[in-house]
């Protein structure tokens, strides 16, 4: 699926400093703008909700218009997006800031992967609380503004907002965009409690962190897509982590040569490796999955797809096409995407706040009468032991068959 995002205007809003102080009547011009915009716009909105019903949940965040600032506004239209309950429509807010830190999420809680050189000593401390609000509490909070009828969904955005400091403003986690206390237990069993400032970024790739030093094989390389072989185990692992083509090596090439070392190496077992994949152009895979089809490695127990929570979109559209076509055994978590869903996105500008609403233009079925995420054959509950250890257990689950 070639999802049709704006991305030069999304890349534009997101880089904008934000600095207008909104009116009440700015609100509510932006709230009448969308209630009449995004249902015309949008292919079926009332899929999962009636009319009647997206109109009174407008109206009540208008008639709150003048208690709401940006960031409160913007968790309303998060909870609005909620209600509508597709998850390709959503709202592209110009968050300007992040905290410098990162987390991932392991069967144990929420770990720190990253975090500021200052801190680096706190790398694979479990959060326990932000501003004294336990973990609990938070997620409960994030559930109101981050769909949670697929908790891989609602797993991959709460890791993607935790650090956003305007977002969790707006939930009234904390007083001010500006920093927040996180309290953490260290690597030795001690709570500690620090406070992090905001950076200005939009993005927690572009701030300078320090990471937990892992030896996973899924962080060994670079770009869109890239294989490695284990010589003595005799299998090769293909990372597809974006649907999209590299600008100096396009897919087919890349294709043709993965081809090439297969009839030279004759491995025994394949891997592709779409944990990471958020989505884009479904097609760009295209070539693989026509060459897999009539390899001798189209077979069970040697042909494995690992899937996971940030599989997302034209990802999952590619992992249904080898669990339908092929004899691709599926490891890892359930999918953040459903099987079947609205898609094909675009997006508009609120005229006040200049947030940007993404929305669905086209539903794709890709498997009829499925409902919710696509679900692996053998699940994986990653543990922070092994993380810590370098030790992947979808790849473990591999190596047993």
């Amino acid at each position: 699926m070639k999802k049709t995002i704006i991305l030069t205007l999304f890349v534009l809003i997101g880089h904008t400093c934000f600095s207008q102080t909104l009116s009440k009547a700015d609100f509510i011009e932006d709230l009448e703008f969308l209630k009449k915009t995004l249902p015309v716009k949008h292919t079926n909105l009332f899929a999962k909700i009636t009319q009647p019903n997206f109109e009174t949940k407008v109206d009540t965040i208008i008639n709150k218009a003048g208690s709401l600032n940006y960031e409160t506004f913007t968790a309303e239209l998060f909870k609005l997006m909620v209600s509508i309950g597709d998850e390709h429509t959503f709202v592209e807010a110009k968050f300007t800031k992040i905290l410098p830190i990162q987390f991932e999420l392991f069967k144990e809680g929420l770990f720190v992967t990253g975090i500021d050189e200052a801190n680096s000593n706190l790398l694979q401390a479990k959060l326990i609380a932000i501003n004294n609000q336990s973990t609990a509490n938070v997620t409960s909070l994030f559930k109101e503004v981050i769909q949670s009828e697929n908790q891989s969904y609602f797993d991959d955005h709460l890791l993607h907002y935790i650090n956003n400091p305007s977002f969790l403003k707006g939930l009234g986690i904390i007083d001010s965009d500006e920093e927040a206390e996180f309290t953490l237990i260290d690597k030795n069993d001690k709570q500690v409690k620090i406070k992090l400032a905001a950076v200005q970024s939009n993005n927690i790739a572009n701030v300078k962190l320090v990471f937990s030093h892992s030896n996973l094989l899924s962080k060994k390389g670079k770009g869109n897509y890239w294989f490695d072989y284990d010589t003595d185990k005799k299998v090769l692992y293909l990372n597809y982590n974006k649907c999209q083509e590299e600008q100096d090596l396009p897919f087919s090439k890349f294709n043709d040569d993965l081809f090439a070392f297969i009839t030279q190496y004759a491995p025994k077992k394949i891997i592709l490796d779409l944990r990471y994949n958020s989505g884009g152009n479904s097609g760009v895979l295209s070539p693989f999955i026509e060459k897999i089809k009539d390899s001798y490695l189209n077979q069970k127990n040697k042909f494995f797809v690992l899937i996971g929570k940030k599989t997302f979109s034209s990802a999952v559209m590619n992992a249904v096409n080898l669990k339908r076509n092929t004899n691709a055994f599926l490891i890892g978590e359930p999918t953040s995407g459903n099987i079947n869903h609205y898609g094909e996105v675009r997006g508009f500008s609120l005229p006040k706040s200049k947030i940007v609403m993404a929305y669905s233009t086209r539903y794709w079925e890709t498997w009829k009468g499925k409902k919710g995420p696509l679900k692996p054959d053998i699940a994986v509950n990653y543990s922070i032991k092994n993380y810590i250890e370098g030790k992947d257990e979808a790849l473990m689950q591999v190596y047993k068959k």
